[in-house]
């Protein structure tokens, strides 16, 4: 049975699709970009937009019953590979270990102008089962 995940606390969906959806005990969560959740306006500098990206992924994750250190695989989209040392750096205030698997991928464009996007899957944790 597939659920779906949906909260006020990040951006609305700009687009056909769910912020999550859970199937089982595993959530698949969309990819989530820089905006603000009220606003739905774009952070401001590379830094403040990869935060925003996380805390966007943390309300999703938290709507479905888990945390960001219950996504097992995350997919990074950067508009410069040569801010990933700067992607690890935000990540590790973020996560602890045991990190999540990861891919990290160089894109021409990303939607409203963004210059990062993460989408996961996670696992529900046992207390949320």
């Amino acid at each position: 049975m597939k659920t779906i995940i949906s909260t006020a606390a990040a951006p609305a969906a700009i687009g056909t699709y769910s912020q999550a959806v859970r199937i089982g005990d595993t959530v698949y969560l969309s990819g989530q970009i820089a905006l603000d959740p009220v606003t739905m306006t774009l952070a401001d500098g590379f830094e403040h937009q990869v935060k925003r990206v996380f805390d966007n992924l943390n309300a999703v994750c938290v709507a479905a019953g888990g945390g960001l250190n219950d996504l097992v695989k995350i997919n990074i989209y950067l508009l410069d590979l040569g801010n990933f040392a700067k992607v690890n750096e935000i990540m590790a205030t973020y996560f602890t270990e045991p990190y999540p698997a990861r891919a990290a991928l160089g894109v021409a464009a990303l939607p409203r102008g963004s210059q990062v996007e993460v989408d996961g899957v996670m696992v529900m944790p046992a207390s949320s089962r």
